[in-house]
């Protein structure tokens, strides 16, 4: 009993231990059956090993703890023998990974998949393998027992609800101990600091975000939140680092929103999402936009001080800061929880530099496994905004290529041939006697199907950049039929190079300049070009280090990853890889 006892799930099951003399519900020649009441009617002289009799006192408490012997009222209908081996595989194979006692060699080493109903439906049809007919705990006989409730008057006691939430609280401390918030697992925990409460909180209660919190570290660090101007809190989203200041005081509903809110910064990739816009600003308009799902979730209680506008609800956070980017004055008044002035999004870790993993894809996986959760779960109201921007980072982002791609699906129309009998007919080997349209592409659409290409020669553009991108954009304009393509290079004075064939810009294409970067020369020579159609679209190739661009024309810009342009585009910007 006491090897029983040590497991919190199994402790929690309210059960009584029958052991008397001459008691009918008592197994005959095995160790222990369950009834629906709740009683463990264990044989009364049989002798084992204490490791044994755990394992069967375990194995009879899981029936309860499954609904396998439900307490009700009345007349009961025993399970069939099939339902009976079911079930006891069933809790045979959860004790593998939940081990209590020692388990007896004569038993299986495996056991089949699927739940209860599966396995007797399955075994009604094709029958019971042998290997599964007795592995229950009374010895071939029926280890499971229905009878009628003679408990304390009223309703019978849930014993699924009762493992369940058992269950739940046992998953939760030791989520605890790996996390370093609690010391022991059976005794007594340490004292949790309120926002070491917050987060185990949502580990344990808030699906949503519990698997963000549960591989996020809240560092709390007086000094370092001093020495780096933290007012309350700030996070890095490569580290996975929540930093606070202990010295705020806020009770245990207010730290759930300032961690919330920290997570939801790093989950939803605000840092990364800032593009040519102001890192602050940005900041400020996500702050507002978090603030507001927050209150409507009921997630914790705000802070005083907080960025909080019912006027912005439902928006976007490009679409507040597009809305607050007029008002700069008033808006570097505004502060985050790190403090007035300064964005809580961190550029890096603090303290002494660590290997860090990319944790995209943890992101990701975290929030959408939790909203499934969440949903299912029906745990509370989830603001549209957030539920569509989770959704959204759910679908992994295109490679630059394949949106690349798109963009010349979109702005360099294939040509479409045209079949007809004007032109000479073909005929098939197969069926010589019937002729076929020809096809030919009229001359005006070939005309249209151009483009322009500004590539900057600088001295600061590396090899890779323009292998990858002049051998996409080569293969693609091949693709959609298009002859030949406008290139302009671009470093100190623009040097046209005319059309080249598509098939040859790759190997073509030299880099003829080393001076300062000056692209807006080679954009105007396209634009007022008379042999360069006026719907063409324009390329722009840089390393960022260029001067203010203004295209009055459909462009993008391929620019290598982690490069920025210093002015806000006006078309898509791929970022090669």
């Amino acid at each position: 009993m006491r090897l029983v006892w040590a497991n919190p799930a199994l402790a929690a099951i309210e059960f009584e231990l029958c052991r008397e003399e001459g008691c009918a519900r008592a197994p005959r020649d095995g160790l222990v059956r369950v009834d629906s009441n709740g009683h463990l009617h264990a044989h009364p002289t049989r002798r084992a090993a204490p490791a044994e009799w755990a394992w069967a006192l375990a194995h009879g408490l899981l029936h309860l703890g499954f609904g396998h012997v439900p307490g009700a009222n009345g007349e009961r209908v025993q399970p069939d023998r099939f339902d009976l081996a079911a079930r006891c595989v069933v809790v045979n194979r959860f004790l593998l990974t939940f081990p209590v006692g020692l388990t007896p060699e004569d038993l299986p080493a495996s056991y089949p998949d699927g739940d209860e109903e599966q396995l007797a439906a399955r075994w009604r049809r094709d029958g019971v393998p042998a290997a599964y007919e007795h592995c229950g705990t009374a010895a071939g006989a029926p280890d499971q027992l229905l009878v009628p409730w003679q408990g304390w008057p009223g309703q019978p006691v849930d014993w699924q609800i009762a493992f369940a939430h058992a269950l739940t609280r046992t998953m939760s401390t030791a989520m605890d101990m790996a996390g370093g918030r609690r010391e022991s697992m059976y005794g007594g925990p340490t004292r949790l600091r309120p926002w070491e409460r917050a987060l185990s909180w949502f580990v344990s209660s808030y699906p949503l975000l519990g698997g963000i919190a549960a591989g996020i570290t809240v560092v709390a660090d007086a000094e370092l939140a001093r020495a780096h101007g933290i007012s309350v809190a700030a996070v890095d989203t490569e580290a996975a680092e929540i930093y606070i200041n202990p010295l705020r005081q806020f009770d245990d509903e207010e730290w759930r929103f300032v961690l919330a809110h920290e997570m939801l910064h790093a989950a939803l990739r605000h840092g990364d999402r800032t593009g040519g816009r102001d890192p602050y600003l940005f900041n400020i308009a996500a702050d507002y936009v978090i603030n507001g799902w927050l209150c409507e979730m009921e997630v914790g209680t705000m802070p005083e001080g907080l960025l909080h506008d019912p006027e912005l609800k439902d928006l976007s956070a490009e679409e507040v800061y597009d809305r607050i980017a007029g008002d700069l004055r008033r808006m570097r008044r505004l502060g985050t929880l790190r403090g007035k002035g300064v964005g809580d999004i961190l550029g890096g870790p603090l303290g002494p530099p660590r290997d860090y993993v990319d944790l995209d894809e943890f992101y990701r996986r975290g929030l959408g496994q939790g909203l499934d959760l969440h949903q299912q779960q029906e745990r509370g109201y989830l603001p549209g905004g957030l539920v569509e921007e989770i959704r959204a980072l759910s679908h992994p982002p295109l490679p630059w290529d394949a949106r690349l791609a798109r963009w010349f699906d979109e702005f360099v129309p294939r040509p479409e041939p045209l079949r007809t009998y004007a032109r000479p007919s073909r005929r098939q080997a197969a069926t010589p006697g019937i002729p076929r349209a020809g096809r030919y592409f009229p001359p005006q659409e070939i005309a249209r199907c151009t483009f322009g290409v500004v590539l900057d020669t600088s001295g600061s553009m590396g090899h890779t950049l323009l292998g990858k991108a002049l051998g996409a954009i080569a293969s693609y304009a091949e693709a959609r039929d298009v002859p030949a393509a406008r290139v302009v290079f671009c470093d100190a004075a623009p040097h046209d190079a005319g059309y080249l064939p598509v098939t040859e810009i790759a190997g073509r294409v030299r880099v003829h300049g080393r001076g300062g970067t000056v692209l807006q020369p080679g954009i105007d020579l396209l634009q007022r070009a008379d042999d360069f159609p006026p719907g063409a679209p324009v390329l722009v190739i840089t390393d960022g280090w260029c001067d203010v661009l203004r295209v009055r024309r459909e462009h993008a810009y391929l620019i290598p990853e982690g490069a920025r342009l210093p002015f806000t585009a006006g078309g898509p910007v791929f970022r090669v890889r």
